[in-house]
């Protein structure tokens, strides 16, 4: 067994029902805090700003249509960049359940497991998204000293912090953080690779909003395989 069949198997699960359900609860949330920051900035334009000013030689200018063009050109930049970190941080919140859907699917003899509690799986997930934004800023310097290694670097960089996190949310369900970390770091170089492999969509817009979803399931199955294989 190996990494590509841990990918599809979380692949495989996909279309369950439980999968969906949390991939449309995750991207509705982001889709929705988009939404109520653009019409939050247009109603306080609107309500604050004219609706236009008179200027010597240029006569009236609308303000509030302009503010409202660039309100709308802000949201979608917001939605085109940003909605991948915000999915991922709702997602973030439905780690139990992906994990949980994945083990009742493939592992149903495993023994229930005590769920991580929010506080932890909150503040785990928002600190790996500071990270993730910190490390990505700093390797920007790079990306540009080294176009054509960019995307190379940028693979390299976001799968050793997607492997490294995941695959320590997953394995603290059952391990605890020390076993977690523990197991982890004997397994470094493959979780690395499958972080890398994980990585790789994020470039790709739509299919990115996957990752999170995809990422947690995978690093579910080797979590387990990589287990038993220590373990004997």
């Amino acid at each position: 067994m190996t990494l590509f069949s841990d990918f599809a198997k979380a692949l495989a699960q996909l279309g369950d029902p439980k999968f969906l359900k949390i991939l449309l609860k995750a991207v509705g949330l982001s889709a929705a805090l988009f939404g109520g920051a653009y019409f939050g900035l247009l109603w306080l334009a609107t309500t604050i700003l004219p609706g236009s000013i008179s200027l010597p030689w240029l006569g009236s200018i609308p303000i509030g249509d302009w503010f409202g063009g660039i309100a709308l050109t802000g949201a979608l930049f917001m939605a085109v960049f940003l909605m991948f970190p915000v999915a991922m941080v709702f997602l973030g919140f439905f780690l139990e359940e992906i994990a949980d859907a994945v083990e009742a699917r493939y592992y149903p003899d495993l023994p229930p497991v005590e769920p991580l509690s929010v506080g932890v799986i909150v503040g785990e997930t928002l600190r790996f998204l500071m990270v993730m934004i910190m490390v990505n800023f700093f390797a920007l310097i790079i990306y540009f000293a080294s176009s054509l290694l960019a995307p190379v670097i940028f693979y390299i960089v976001n799968g050793f912090l997607l492997g490294r996190e995941y695959f320590q949310l997953v394995a603290m369900r059952r391990l605890g953080m020390r076993g977690a970390a523990k197991l982890r770091k004997a397994h470094r170089w493959e979780i690395w690779l499958a972080g890398i492999f994980m990585a790789v969509p994020l470039s790709v817009p739509v299919l990115n909003l996957f990752v999170p979803l995809l990422g947690v399931a995978t690093f579910t199955h080797q979590f387990h395989r990589l287990r038993k294989k220590q373990t004997g």
